[in-house]
């Protein structure tokens, strides 16, 4: 198949796949197919590969169901985008894959995983607010959680983002779009204390208001580890990353009685189906829990 997407990690990829893995012609075209799709999805959302994500991901997946694939070809195009997430890995252009969150065709009814507000107090709770790194690591998760910021956010958040006067945060997204996000009062005053404080004992180097033990910014990698550290220690056995926090304040921001407007502005998604993820995770639950409770569900 003539290659006419001139992408060089694609390229890398499928020289990767000819010369390491020896794939037959017939499978090269597929991988080669399965990822055009993918990234001309990216180019048309004015997504980097470098900036894909969780709701990104979906919102591709979703697409795709509604056009009539079989679940057959899902799990195969799926199982092509992982391998490819895997090489870029592998590059260091990425530092995890959220294709590895997705279980096969079955996706839309096991994503996104969700905490419930108890399992979020835990996690949150679990670091030691005494020492730096623990200050740094409840307030990086009370800022997560309470603005429901994406991880690269996160990374990118500077002092100056911060109004500490009106309480909101100044968030470039995805395609330098910047939006305003309030933040809860708890939150505000652990980045008032942490800046002014804690965040000295880290020496910094840049203006990033979370940082490493170098005093430079805290990676992607780096952030999935303080989750995954805290998850473990709060004893929460669900499969969850940086983004997990993400689908909580969107979650419970809709349980709460929130808009899903409101709830799309917040997160900064450029399409309410992407946002519409978070009501099907809501009536899933709801199902879930009237199987459970009612009385004669059994029956």
């Amino acid at each position: 198949m003539e290659n006419s997407y001139l992408n060089p990690f694609l390229d890398q990829y499928l020289e990767h796949l000819i010369v390491v893995k020896g794939l037959s012609e017939n499978s090269i075209e597929s991988y080669e197919r399965d990822i055009i799709y993918l990234l001309d999805f990216l180019d048309k959302e004015s997504i980097r590969v470098q900036d894909l994500d969780e709701d990104a991901l979906f919102l591709y997946f979703l697409i795709l169901r509604q056009k009539g694939l079989s679940n057959k070809t899902l799990s195969r195009m799926l199982s092509s985008i992982r391998g490819f997430l895997d090489f870029l890995i592998y590059l260091e252009v990425i530092d995890s894959n959220p294709a590895r969150l997705f279980d096969g065709p079955r996706f839309s009814r096991t994503l996104p995983q969700v905490l419930t507000k108890d399992e979020v107090s835990r996690l949150i709770e679990g670091a030691n607010i005494n020492t730096r790194l623990g200050f740094r690591d409840r307030t990086l998760m009370e800022t997560m959680y309470g603005a429901g910021l994406r991880v690269s956010e996160t990374c990118n958040l500077s002092i100056l983002d911060i109004d500490f006067q009106t309480g909101f945060l100044n968030i470039r997204g995805k395609g330098d779009k910047d939006r305003m996000v309030p933040i809860h009062l708890g939150a505000l005053e652990l980045l008032e204390e942490y800046i002014s404080f804690w965040r000295s004992k880290f020496s910094p180097k840049v203006d990033n208001v979370f940082l490493n033990r170098s005093g430079m910014p805290l990676s992607r990698q780096g952030i999935w580890k303080i989750i995954k550290k805290y998850a473990k220690l709060s004893g929460i056995n669900k499969e969850i990353s940086p983004h997990t926090l993400r689908h909580c304040f969107a979650t419970h921001l809709l349980e709460g009685g929130a808009d899903l407007r409101t709830v799309q502005v917040l997160l900064g998604h450029a399409d309410i189906s992407t946002t519409e993820i978070y009501t099907h995770v809501q009536t899933q639950r709801l199902i879930e829990v009237h199987r459970r409770c009612h009385p004669r569900a059994g029956n």
